[in-house]
């Protein structure tokens, strides 16, 4: 499923160490607040646990050379019961600041409205990470509210924000047909 510069597949054991590398990068670390690296072993051992759970996770991949790259991972942490989801993107240094986060999450959200019939999908993210912020809202993404002090950018405390996307608003492109 994809578009002509990103695509979504399936979240893969294989690529384990290539999404350990991705979230040990620094500005990896500041975007989600994370204080501290993680281990090889640790993320080979979580993977196996993540690869049986229940949420919905995707390999993205750059498409714009033509041969599909690896190039992030975007999860959906659905809540069954009221037919919503958190989201998670996780993109690779070299992939960020050319429009595929905003493209994954646009096919992310496709698949929650159109495939899992999701009705809301929501996330947070730390105020000072502005060019997160206009992805999210490019993407089809609004301001939801504040959770004031809650998080830490480059040591210092920060507001993270809270931002939702609802089914019956989402104008993104509809990849996913019969």
């Amino acid at each position: 499923m994809g578009t002509d510069t990103c695509a979504l597949g399936p979240y893969r054991a294989d690529l384990v160490e290539t999404y350990w590398r991705w979230e040990q990068d620094p500005a990896l670390l500041v975007g989600y607040g994370r204080q501290q690296p993680v281990s090889l072993e640790a993320r080979t051992e979580g993977i196996a646990h993540q690869l049986r759970g229940d949420n919905i996770r995707f390999t993205v991949y750059d498409l714009v050379t033509g041969t599909p790259v690896p190039a992030g991972v975007a999860t959906l942490l659905p809540d069954s019961s009221v037919r919503t989801a958190e989201y998670v993107v996780m993109l690779a240094p070299d992939a960020r600041g050319r429009g595929l986060g905003t493209s994954a999450t646009r096919l992310v959200l496709d698949y929650a409205f159109h495939v899992t019939n999701l009705r809301m999908v929501w996330l947070k993210v730390l105020a000072p990470n502005k060019a997160a912020v206009r992805s999210y809202e490019k993407s089809g993404f609004r301001a939801a509210g504040t959770l004031r002090g809650a998080g830490y950018w480059l040591g210092g405390v920060c507001d993270e924000l809270l931002m939702d996307a609802l089914a019956s608003e989402f104008t993104g492109p509809l990849v996913i047909t019969a």
